[in-house]
């Protein structure tokens, strides 16, 4: 799964141009539309990176969340805005995994929306409850197994990096516990804390500080490798479910038709702003990686994991509750 995990969108206002020529780029404060609630893993980064942008750029970004509709709203929103906006977008859900889940949906993936440049690359992490008895993800594994039924699994929102990473994990584990979706990462978040759900996959970028007190307990990484920030935690593969992978991303698209000179400009000043000493704490104190890139490596992303993630929910048979 490919981050999958944040949806940010940014949408600007409408851009003006001096006669003759255009004005400076931009000339007036952007708008970050965030498809998740206050507290997710989306709104999270995209304060970060906003706070980045705005310096870069020298203008505002006014982060705006968005929840609802299964992360669908926010790119809608984006999708439907003048083709001189920007969208950030966190989880991969947004774009490779809810064009597999809802239909029909309001916007088509590769016709509406311009990918600008990769953010960053994460991993979900495999969270337990304290008030639990596991310690390792096989120890979850033959509890679920023993008991059907009796384990509630928390995520973020229908649709999330989350909630298909855990459907991933169930299917492939032949277990069968109980998707909790929640309106964001930070009350499933409290829920697991306090005992209410069991287990939780959840983008490092949120959950890494209450799993680094010890608030939620820290079991296995979703990822191909280990993430920097956690080198002691085994991925999920590496704990007993071979094969298993959902790492996550975090990218800016924009409406269709932007004009390829503000394409290129957006993508150099992301390639900066991910370099900025408030992104590089954030990717150390999560266990993030940098990314960036350009348009058309976004594009190819965006294409493989789509279809990596269509064909993982049919074969598992993943729906909405």
């Amino acid at each position: 799964m490919h981050r999958l995990g944040l949806l940010v969108l940014l949408a600007l206002w409408p851009l003006s141009f001096a006669t003759g020529a255009a004005a400076q780029y931009p000339d007036h404060p952007i708008r970050m539309i965030v498809p998740q609630a206050a507290g997710s893993s989306t709104d999270t980064l995209a304060r970060v990176i906003a706070a980045a942008l705005s310096e870069d750029l020298n203008q505002q970004v006014v982060v705006d969340d968005r929840p609802g509709g299964a992360l669908t709203l926010g790119l809608d929103l984006a999708a439907k805005s003048p083709p001189d906006g920007y969208t950030l977008h966190g989880p991969i859900g947004a774009l490779a995994i809810t064009t597999h889940l809802v239909a029909p949906l309001p916007y088509d993936v590769e016709r509406d929306f311009t990918p600008i440049a990769l953010v960053s690359r994460g991993q979900l992490l495999l969270a337990v409850s304290p008030a639990t008895p596991f310690h390792s993800a096989r120890s979850l594994i033959d509890y679920a197994k023993a008991n059907p039924g009796k384990l509630l699994n928390a995520s973020s929102s229908n649709g999330s990096p989350g909630h298909v990473g855990g459907e991933l994990f169930k299917f492939m584990t032949d277990t069968q516990i109980v998707h909790v979706p929640y309106k964001g990462g930070a009350p499933a978040i409290n829920d697991l804390i306090a005992g209410r759900v069991q287990l939780m996959f959840e983008s490092l970028s949120s959950i890494a500080p209450f799993a680094r007190s010890g608030a939620v307990r820290a079991l296995a990484v979703s990822g191909d490798h280990r993430s920097p920030g956690f080198a002691d935690l085994p991925t999920v593969a590496e704990a007993g479910v071979p094969g298993y992978s959902a790492p996550t991303w975090a990218g800016v698209i924009a409406p269709a038709g932007v004009p390829q000179s503000i394409v290129e400009a957006l993508n150099a000043v992301i390639n900066r702003a991910i370099h900025a000493p408030a992104m590089t704490q954030f990717y150390a104190t999560t266990g993030d990686e940098t990314a960036g890139g350009t348009p058309k490596e976004f594009a190819s992303l965006i294409a493989s994991d789509s279809k990596k993630w269509g064909e993982v929910i049919e074969r598992a048979g993943i729906k909405f509750e």
